[in-house]
């Protein structure tokens, strides 16, 4: 059929031959695949909100503190970018077939995201410690809402990732184990970014 054909085309009539054509197609992506996409664009837009209101606060506001900068959050990052690659390692892993390879991977990323999430408790009792409430000044509760707002979505994370833990160590078959493999590496590779964008912001204000 023609270009132009194609666009005087009217569907919505009857088709004059008598002949239906079904209109049906293959979609390739993973139902599981483009729910956690929608739910990421969701949660990009959150974060943008965030950035924005923080750069308003500052802007508008004459009593903004910026709170101190703990070293461990950059330890805390590191642990989260070595989490990433260890999906990434899983993802490797799952498409050469090695089972035993892909499951420790898999735990590694898991082990990680842990201690990531057990160092940002612990920057804020240190912070605390210090002083450095949330009422206290617009800077605090800023940080605090963000790590914590941030921390809330790894810990979702994680419980998707036992479950898939789950499946993984009790079938024989990883075919279903490298599709979540492959969701929980977009999903941390995602927060991974935020959290860059996110610290880049803190530590520059």
């Amino acid at each position: 059929m023609g270009l132009f054909a194609k666009l005087t085309e009217k569907p919505w009539l009857p088709d004059p031959t008598g002949v239906a054509q079904l209109r049906t197609g293959g979609f390739a992506t993973p139902n599981r695949k483009v729910a956690l996409v929608v739910f990421l664009a969701i949660v990009g837009v959150v974060f943008f909100l965030f950035f924005a209101a923080y750069h308003m606060r500052i802007e508008l506001s004459t009593d903004w503190v910026p709170m101190p900068e703990p070293p461990l959050l950059w330890a805390n990052t590191a642990l989260l970018g070595l989490c990433s690659l260890a999906f990434e390692w899983a993802r490797g892993r799952g498409a050469a077939g090695d089972v035993s390879r892909l499951r420790t991977a898999f735990l590694v990323a898991g082990a990680l995201t842990l201690a990531f999430l057990v160092g940002q408790i612990v920057v804020w009792t240190q912070l605390v410690e210090q002083g450095y409430l949330a009422r206290s000044n617009p800077a605090n509760g800023f940080f605090y809402m963000i790590t914590g707002v941030h921390g809330l979505h790894l810990l979702g994370g994680l419980i998707a990732w036992w479950r898939a833990a789950q499946r993984m160590f009790a079938a024989a078959d990883i075919g279903d184990a490298r599709q979540s493999v492959d969701l929980c590496a977009i999903y941390w590779h995602f927060l991974l970014l935020i959290w860059l964008g996110m610290f880049a912001l803190l530590m520059n204000s």
